[in-house]
């Protein structure tokens, strides 16, 4: 887990088909379907793997191109976003990768948008390697909902990463309703852990049950004395009702206790969250856990609107979701 870490660690993958994203156009798939750009699996190279155009690639591959122009494709996301880095991914393409790319962006609530749609350019025409990561930061702060992935002049790429923060319009959200303040789709993130050596703690929050033990955060058998954690942060302040933890796939290795502790923190706040946490108020004190359990708790200590939560486990191991369930706090968003 620790070698995948990559420049833009603290932000999500916008581009999740689990969060609605799919490649909606390509000018060109001949060798490669354009929908393997964005599967959240890592690229492989079968060598002996071929299908009835020719090698089989694991990525998006459009054929030699003996025209003027170039290819491009259009992937929309699930929910509009605020990108902040991208990871064109070339592994396994050496001879057919593209000399270069850039990418565009818009905002629209088509499916395909129209040729009249008004792009952005986010990045510049940049030279590409076979066989590599290429990690391009952006500074746009308006949402999109829509990357147009342009090729110079044809080609495959392995990958598309879109890295950045969802941005939910939570004036529209019904007064009162109970809804997960911490799910990826609400906004919610993971911010910081102390050890995620197994499993990403971007796993800790994202839609629906895990699908195996490695689809959860999980840390490294701890040697020494202490305990591990994880903060997160909500998708916009509120007070928390319910506490779901799922241990899903986690058997002989889920942690055996959990507690929870939170904060209202200022969203230009600063300060070194991780020693600042652990002097947050208790949220919920120290609960047992099962393994491949869900787990419900509601003996909560009062509290006002909560904008960060430190989950402590106890003394490592692996939890597979985490739900905090509750009402928005109209006043602060």
């Amino acid at each position: 887990m620790n070698s995948t870490v990559h420049p833009f660690h603290q932000w999500i993958d916008l581009a999740q088909p689990r969060l609605g994203a799919e490649v909606v156009y390509a000018t060109d798939d001949f060798f490669a379907d354009k929908s393997r750009l964005i599967d959240p699996k890592p690229p492989v190279f079968v060598p002996d793997k071929y299908d009835e155009n020719g090698k089989w690639m694991d990525g998006w591959e459009s054929r030699r191109k003996r025209t003027p122009g170039y290819d491009y494709c259009i992937v929309r996301l699930g929910t509009p976003g605020i990108v902040h880095g991208f990871d064109i991914d070339t592994s396994h393409f050496t001879g057919n990768y593209p000399p270069a790319a850039s990418i565009d962006a818009c905002y629209s609530d088509a499916k395909i948008p129209a040729e009249t749609t008004q792009w952005k350019n986010l990045v510049l025409k940049s030279t590409l390697q076979g066989n590599s990561h290429l990690f391009v930061p952006v500074e746009f702060d308006q949402p999109i909902t829509h990357l147009r992935l342009n090729i110079f002049p044809d080609g495959g790429i392995a990958r598309l990463r879109v890295y950045g923060e969802i941005r939910k319009d939570w004036e529209k959200h019904p007064s009162n309703d109970v809804t997960d303040l911490f799910a990826l789709e609400n906004g919610g993130r993971a911010l910081a852990c102390n050890d995620e050596h197994f499993g990403s703690m971007h796993n800790l929050n994202i839609p629906g049950r895990g699908v195996n033990m490695g689809d959860g955060w999980e840390t490294a058998r701890r040697r020494t004395p202490g305990n591990d954690w994880v903060i997160l942060q909500l998708g916009t302040p509120g007070k928390i009702s319910e506490v779901e933890i799922d241990t899903a796939h986690f058997k002989g290795n889920y942690p055996d206790r959990v507690s929870l502790k939170y904060a209202h923190l200022q969203s230009d706040t600063h300060e070194d969250l991780a020693n600042a946490s652990a002097s947050w108020p208790l949220l919920m004190a120290e609960q047992k856990l099962t393994m491949d359990h869900v787990h419900t708790f509601t003996d909560l200590q009062q509290h006002d609107a909560v904008t960060h939560v430190r989950m402590d486990i106890f003394p490592d191991g692996g939890i597979s979701r985490i739900r905090l369930r509750g009402i928005p706090s109209k006043s602060a968003i």
